[in-house]
């Protein structure tokens, strides 16, 4: 047993040095991303394949800003298929594009034919523990199906051996992460999991030509640049996007006036119940979040907010961040100083 705890660091740890910039204007950064396999986004970023997330409306607003939807696999293959055609008939002449996530047990693979079959662009092979046998058998089975004709993202894995073992089985790209969504209960149930930041770090260290998704524990644009940094090639986010019109479910109106939507984890009691009459261990919860209006209005807050960041370390590119970041600790007091603190101040 290796008892040698290392220390880690989540996004909060750290901050990034700003650096001289010659960029005169945020319109000449470019923050697309190739994610390999002919997947290219304009905007790093894509939906969670979450049941309160991602669904045919959300894959339009996500493909219309320039990142990508994952239609989550927590429904029928019928059902599933209509939210794709949903999606790419209302894109129609946008080039869209359209994910949607599988497992890798049950019907998978009869579920990704019919998905390729209506035009989806890539598969998210969606389990909470990637580094699992039961991923290898599913990865190769889908290689075995299809070739290298569609792209594959897998995950979540947190590790650099995780990361490592999924790209020899085949995938384009990782979800790395376990444990750090804001509705996620994985660390606290099984005591399992690193810190965000640490992940895309360890990950990044991967000699294989894979990409890495940074998934969990981003709360801000700010994050996002700090994952980017640290070596992911793309963000994924469900509570950054939660609550807003484009998610399934009502909108439910208190008397007072406040408005505000479901956001679950789906490894909450109330999510598994839904999608398969019953619970087993559960690593999420449910909660409640404000309504918040149309998702084109947040991505393009964090399309800003992440061409300021790249500014900051004098990037054009995301190479170009990868190269020029530098990271450095920050102390509870620094924590402190980073956020808006005059709310509380005793003056």
């Amino acid at each position: 047993m290796n008892r040698d705890v290392q220390t880690c660091v989540s996004y909060d740890d750290v901050l990034l040095v700003p650096r001289y910039s010659d960029i005169r204007s945020r319109s000449e950064i470019d923050i697309s991303t190739e994610l390999g396999s002919g997947l290219s986004l304009s905007l790093p970023i894509i939906s969670s394949p979450m049941d309160t997330i991602s669904e045919g409306p959300m894959a339009v607003a996500m493909s219309a800003a320039g990142g990508a939807g994952v239609i989550h696999r927590y429904n029928t293959a019928e059902e599933q298929v209509r939210h794709v055609i949903e999606a790419k008939e209302e894109l129609q002449g946008e080039d869209p594009i359209v994910g949607a996530a599988i497992g890798v047990s049950g019907n998978f693979l009869n579920r990704a034919a019919v998905l390729q079959a209506v035009g989806v662009d890539f598969f998210c092979v969606d389990v909470a523990h990637g580094h699992h046998i039961l991923m290898k058998e599913a990865i190769e089975t889908l290689r075995n199906a299809f070739g290298d004709s569609i792209h594959i993202m897998a995950g979540n894995v947190a590790t650099l051996e995780g990361i490592n073992d999924l790209a020899d089985w085949g995938v384009d790209s990782v979800r790395c992460n376990i444990g750090g969504g804001s509705i996620c209960s994985t660390r606290i149930q099984t005591g399992h999991g690193l810190p965000g930041l640490q992940t895309i770090i360890d990950c990044a260290k991967t000699d294989r030509d894979v990409k890495i998704i940074a998934d969990g524990g981003i709360k801000t644009s700010g994050d996002m640049v700090k994952a980017l940094a640290a070596g992911a090639d793309a963000v994924m986010v469900g509570s950054l996007l939660a609550g807003t019109n484009e998610c399934p479910g009502k909108i439910f109106e208190e008397k007072d006036g406040s408005r505000w939507k479901i956001y679950r984890g789906m490894a909450s009691k109330e999510a598994q119940i839904k999608w398969r009459g019953k619970y087993s261990s559960f690593e999420g919860i449910s909660s409640r979040v404000p309504y918040r209006g149309p998702a084109s209005n947040i991505l393009e807050e964090l399309e800003r907010g992440i061409r300021s960041g790249f500014s900051y370390s004098g990037a054009r590119t995301l190479s170009d961040l990868h190269a020029k970041a530098t990271f450095v600790r920050q102390t509870t007091s620094g924590i402190s100083e980073s956020n808006t603190h005059i709310v509380g101040r005793s003056w």
